[in-house]
């Protein structure tokens, strides 16, 4: 198994439910497949933004976003911001290295052990409180990288 700790962004997330989003549909599926067998942690705040995002955007019926919702928790091993990675995130903001949520994404994936994020979000390569971006989404595949970080040995 891959020993690197990874967790994945919100639109990871709902590309996985959004019929309408053609390949990365299909290659959302495939990373949340793969990564329930890999060092995959999820953020509460990712997993949270999932629900509001497919709820407003009524890609599924709240009932069904809920399930969907619970079943990443009982998945994955999930973490929750704590008051450091808040003030983290809001230095980050202040600076203008990043919008406070990304920022506090990352800082509660860094606390969790993360050393990279699956996202399309994030500047492809950039690095963050020792988190790197691996945008997955190649032509019609997944990334190299992103395919070794969900390749288990």
């Amino acid at each position: 198994m891959s020993a690197e700790r990874f967790t994945i962004d919100t639109n990871i997330l709902v590309y996985s439910v959004d019929l309408a989003a053609g390949e990365k549909h299909e290659i959302a599926m495939d990373i949340i497949r793969r990564a329930r067998y890999a060092p995959c942690w999820l953020t509460l705040q990712s997993i949270s933004e999932f629900y509001t995002v497919v709820t407003r955007k009524r890609m599924v019926p709240r009932p069904e976003a809920r399930r969907l919702s619970s079943l990443l928790l009982d998945l994955f091993p999930a973490v929750v911001a704590s008051v450091a990675a808040v003030r983290s995130a809001m230095a980050d903001s202040v600076s203008g290295r990043s919008s406070y949520w990304d920022a506090l994404l990352i800082a509660t994936a860094a606390e969790a052990g993360c050393t990279a994020i699956l996202t399309e979000d994030l500047a492809d390569g950039h690095a963050m409180h020792g988190v790197r971006v691996l945008n997955p989404f190649g032509d019609a595949a997944l990334t190299p990288a992103a395919e070794a970080l969900l390749t288990v040995h």
